[in-house]
């Protein structure tokens, strides 16, 4: 069954290289949807997949990549709206 989850990245995640790895560990894990920078100094992603496929996903995303420093990933679900790729907005 396919799930639709509302993440908000916070820390050093703009200017490190997070959204290409979300788009990368979003392709690794099967996952659909999109993530971008916020103004806030947040990343958001929107994010569809199986459950297993979105706990990987988080899982992933709670490390970052090398040069980020993720402080917290707070998410909920939200309405399914049929993502048929992952794209950087």
């Amino acid at each position: 069954m396919i799930k639709c989850l509302s993440i908000k990245v916070s820390g050093k995640v703009q200017g490190v290289g997070f959204r290409y790895f979300a788009l990368d560990a979003a392709r690794k894990t099967g996952i659909n949807g999109y993530v971008r920078n916020e103004t806030d100094g947040t990343v958001f992603i929107e994010a569809e997949g199986t459950q297993e496929q979105l706990d990987i996903f988080i899982s992933l995303c709670r490390k970052g990549p090398g040069r980020s420093m993720v402080t917290n990933i707070v998410y909920q679900s939200s309405p399914v709206m049929g993502h048929n790729s992952f794209i950087i907005r």
